[in-house]
């Protein structure tokens, strides 16, 4: 059994500052929720290798885990994957911008597998995930048309 998830948001701003936002790792700190910890840890050949952490359990536990992120500006999507996949046996995310009369519609879809030992099993991270995901697309996509919103009167 694999876990997968789609999700999506319209974005009301110019296609190249979403591309932009949402593709600089290094400020996912402030565009995410979720995350307390974002770097870079090397580039080469058009993909980035980068660290994400999140803010710490109830307990204190810190999960944290290694990606690779490949993005295409040509065709506007991004292939990721976690290098580190910790309760994984995979991580496949696949982001897509497409350009609408409203905006660029952003979506994720992520395929996954947990392994047996994980904490949660397939169909409870699906569900996670699908939690947490449209928490997270709002969250880009407030902040992204508030840049636009600033860019577009001082501009």
């Amino acid at each position: 059994m694999a876990g997968h998830t789609e999700n999506e948001i319209v974005i009301d701003a110019p296609m190249d500052l979403v591309w932009d936002m949402t593709n600089d790792i290094e400020s996912w700190t402030n565009l995410f929720s979720e995350y307390s910890k974002a770097e870079i840890i090397e580039r080469r050949d058009g993909t980035i290798l980068f660290r994400l952490a999140l803010h710490p359990d109830e307990d204190g536990k810190v999960w944290d885990w290694v990606s690779a992120r490949t993005p295409d500006e040509a065709t506007r999507t991004v292939r990721s994957h976690r290098v580190q996949t910790g309760p994984f046996k995979y991580m496949w995310i696949y982001w897509e911008y497409l350009q609408t009369d409203d905006g660029v519609r952003m979506r994720w879809v992520q395929d996954f597998e947990m392994r047996p030992q994980a904490p949660v099993d397939d169909a409870a991270m699906t569900e996670r995930i699908n939690g947490n995901s449209p928490i997270q697309l709002a969250l880009i996509k407030e902040k992204v048309e508030a840049a636009a919103a600033r860019a577009e009167v001082s501009g």
